[in-house]
């Protein structure tokens, strides 16, 4: 049965080499370098990853490759706890592709299946007629594997409602998901009616994220673990813990995550991630042109992992 750990999913990106493929030595370094980070998870082919511009052999094959990889991490060293992966890949609009593609997926191994809640009910009309739909694709693939949903905003965010998630429980075949709503009483919400259901909730979200964390999410999936994971990794270990440095670091991460939106992400944490951590990989992207990335955005990005790396030095 798969493990699914609480703490940190990082929302990998996706390494290309200079023709522009999917550099795959990249991706097996970065899950290493997750794994020395502490995280206990990572969420492979999804939105960070560029799922919508992959093709399905890539989404397929990056999954796979992630769970490989952790799972060799994981024979090395089983002190270490294991890391949970999650993918998704769900892209298509036919509801017969997305059988397809999501079968694919549950034939690589991982831990379990995410499906976009913005693929079902696609006309975005009621939760009636979205339950309907997921039934209905719940039916029709592997129950071999759990499976999560994913509130991604691309092309539109999709919501989950109390009635969907109430479905949810009521299947028991839903392990995941990754909630992006951004609003602490929403996700308390939420929290309650996911109580004991074994669905695992994670908050892409870090100015949310401690508020929620206090009343049980099971930690975070987000961009920013891109950057500096292992201080994701201390808040959800240690915010009861040691309450007050767990403040200071929040506030300090809540600031910060400002930088993904508003800078030219991901070619600027493949910057970091290449010139601070030893993971060498172009700053090639499918969704933003690398040119676009400025001297402001790599120097504010300098000046985030020179005070990310003072909080770990003080922690």
């Amino acid at each position: 049965m798969a493990k699914f750990n609480k703490g940190v999913y990082p929302t990998m990106i996706t390494p290309y080499n200079k023709d522009g493929q999917v550099d795959y030595g990249s991706v097996k370094a970065l899950i290493e370098w997750f794994w020395e980070k502490g995280c206990e998870g990572v969420f492979a082919s999804c939105q960070s990853s560029e799922i919508f511009h992959l093709s399905l052999k890539d989404r397929v094959k990056l999954a796979k490759t992630v769970k490989e990889t952790a799972d060799e991490l994981d024979a090395k060293d089983p002190a270490h706890g294991g890391m949970t992966v999650v993918a998704s890949g769900h892209i298509s609009d036919d509801p017969d592709e997305q059988v397809y593609e999501l079968s694919a997926m549950a034939d690589t191994g991982v831990d379990a299946v995410i499906m976009i809640c913005n693929r079902l009910d696609i006309a975005n009309t009621t939760e009636d007629k979205w339950i309907e739909e997921a039934d209905r694709l719940l039916s029709r693939v592997p129950d071999k594997v759990k499976y999560g949903f994913y509130e991604c905003p691309y092309p539109y965010r999709r919501l989950l409602t109390d009635k969907m998630l109430k479905w949810m429980v009521s299947t028991g075949r839903f392990a995941f998901i990754k909630d992006t709503i951004s609003n602490v009483k929403i996700i308390n919400n939420r929290l309650d009616i996911l109580k004991d259901s074994g669905i695992h909730l994670f908050n892409s979200n870090a100015p949310t994220l401690l508020d929620t964390l206090k009343h049980g999410a099971d930690g975070y999936s987000g961009p920013m673990a891109n950057f500096h994971p292992q201080l994701y990794v201390w808040l959800c270990k240690n915010f009861e813990k040691e309450p007050e440095k767990a403040e200071w670091l929040y506030s300090f991460l809540c600031t910060a995550s400002y930088l993904e939106g508003g800078l030219t992400y991901p070619p600027t944490a493949k910057y970091m991630l290449s010139k601070y951590e030893g993971i060498p990989m172009e700053y090639t992207s499918r969704t933003k042109d690398a040119r676009l990335m400025t001297e402001y955005d790599t120097a504010s990005i300098d000046r985030m992992k020179a005070l990310a790396d003072w909080f770990e030095k003080q922690l």
